[in-house]
């Protein structure tokens, strides 16, 4: 056989079987294959049909599950109230409320808090996509469910903690409360003095009334969609500007009391319902102030509230009296830090619960040239009262000291976890909806404490879909 005959068998050979033998019989006979390489490359581009259902997408013991188990236990049949697509009536099916919480819930564990972002991940992200279950959710609904539902949040945090002390778990032994300041959505050049805000609403007004009469005179100079967004967003600026003009008395009031020139009183034309506070670096910025109440045996936060107010010294008693409500009784024992302690506060909550919190050290006076006694801070004063007195005796005893320990462990741990999951910053402006995102972590961290301590809960038979 000649050798061209053989080479046309070979390429009939490789052209229906591939070259591998080709070429194994050529490197058998010492000779280079000819042409360059032959290689299958990615194609990225190709588009897949695969069949592939959501419920496989997810392990059976994924966290996207615990969320949904848990948000079918609870009790929304104020929110399917509100629903006006029934039976056969027209209308576009509204999206199930359970959709809602359960993603707001898992973007929460998750450090997610743009309601935006949320969407975006219900199209890529398999955990948000086995949620939706097929659903299509945009940013809106997330963002209204958020913004408009405080109060059932508030309610689902007392069922939470209610269900949890009625098995055992929350003992209400030991409460520790502590504060953290979250940075308000505002920015610093929006806070104006009463003369600014004055003349910047006057302007918005008539910047409104312009606009009015333009589209009263010119109806064809823009679309009709055009005009009303307009005229919407000028509406939105002279309502933010007389809402911060209404703000400030109560800032003047604080700044009075604290030894400030009311004069200087600004009020933020974005949120005015943001004050200006000093933070944990040191720094002064637009802020609330988020307030943790935690049991210290079992870390299930039992309290939630959001102040503007940047010291922490009015906000003992309106949590013990909020814990009260909630459980029924207040806790045997009340741990703070050195910044609640005001006496008023003190004689407010002696009745109901035991505090603990350090006793601050006297001051040396400018006449004094002798320091202050060693312990003496821990004696009555002339114008104590009886708590006082008590709770400075109290603090005076190792006892004392190792308990006071406890809320450190506790009240400085959930704060971080709580930043962890990105409370660094309230995506929504005003304090209400401040609250619902406080809320929500607060949820967030008792389902994962639900979990570890009382499991149980999570099984229970799920409640009905609709209200009977």
């Amino acid at each position: 056989m000649s050798k061209r005959q053989r080479r046309s068998e070979d390429q009939v050979h490789a052209d229906l079987f591939g070259d591998d033998e080709v070429v194994a019989e050529q490197a058998s006979d010492g000779k280079e294959p000819a042409g360059p390489a032959r290689v299958q490359q990615p194609d990225r581009s190709q588009v897949e049909l695969r069949a592939v259902d959501l419920e496989s997408l997810l392990e059976p013991d994924h966290q996207a599950r615990l969320v949904w188990g848990y948000v079918e236990r609870q009790d929304l049949s104020a929110l399917y109230g509100t629903i006006k697509a029934r039976g056969s009536a027209p209308g576009r099916k509204a999206i199930d409320p359970r959709i809602l919480f359960a993603l707001w819930l898992y973007a929460t564990l998750d450090s997610v808090g743009s309601g935006r972002e949320i969407a975006r991940l219900c199209q890529a992200h398999d955990a948000y996509r086995w949620i939706c279950g097929g659903v299509n959710v945009n940013y809106h609904a997330l963002n209204d469910f958020r913004a408009k539902n405080e109060a059932l949040l508030d309610e689902l945090l007392t069922s939470n903690v209610a269900a949890l002390a009625a098995i055992g778990v929350v003992s209400l032994v030991r409460v520790a409360q502590d504060g953290v300041r979250v940075r308000a959505n505002a920015g610093a050049a929006s806070f104006k003095r009463r003369e600014r805000l004055g003349k910047q609403l006057k302007l918005a007004r008539e910047h409104v009334q312009k606009l009015k009469e333009r589209a009263k005179n010119d109806p064809g100079e823009a679309s009709r969609r055009e005009q009303a967004a307009r005229e919407r967003a000028a509406r939105e600026r002279e309502k933010r500007i007389a809402l911060a003009l209404a703000q400030l008395p109560e800032i003047e009031q604080a700044r009075r009391r604290n030894g400030g020139k009311a004069d200087e009183a600004r009020a933020s034309t974005t949120d005015a319902q943001a004050r200006v506070m000093k933070m944990a670096d040191g720094g002064f910025r637009p802020a609330y102030n988020v307030q943790f109440a935690t049991d210290c045996e079992s870390q299930v936060v039992v309290g939630v509230e959001v102040t503007t107010q940047g010291s922490d010294m009015a906000q003992l008693a309106p949590m013990v009296e909020q814990v009260e409500q909630r459980l029924g009784r207040a806790p045997e024992q009340w741990l703070v830090d050195g910044g609640f302690p005001a006496h008023e506060q003190i004689d407010a909550v002696a009745h109901k619960t035991e505090l603990y919190a350090p006793v601050p050290k006297p001051r040396k006076g400018k006449d004094d040239d002798e320091p202050p006694v060693a312990g003496s801070e821990f004696e009555p004063k002339a114008d104590d009262s009886p708590a006082v007195a008590k709770w400075r005796q109290r603090m005076n005893s190792d006892a004392a000291r190792e308990i006071y320990k406890e809320r450190a462990a506790t009240a400085e741990c959930v704060n971080a976890q709580a930043r962890n999951r990105g409370l660094q910053q309230m995506p929504m402006r005003g304090s209400l909806k401040a609250r619902s995102v406080a809320l929500l972590h607060a949820l967030a961290h008792n389902l994962m404490r639900t979990m570890r301590l009382a499991p149980q809960l999570l099984h229970a038979a799920p409640r009905a879909m609709t209200p009977a």
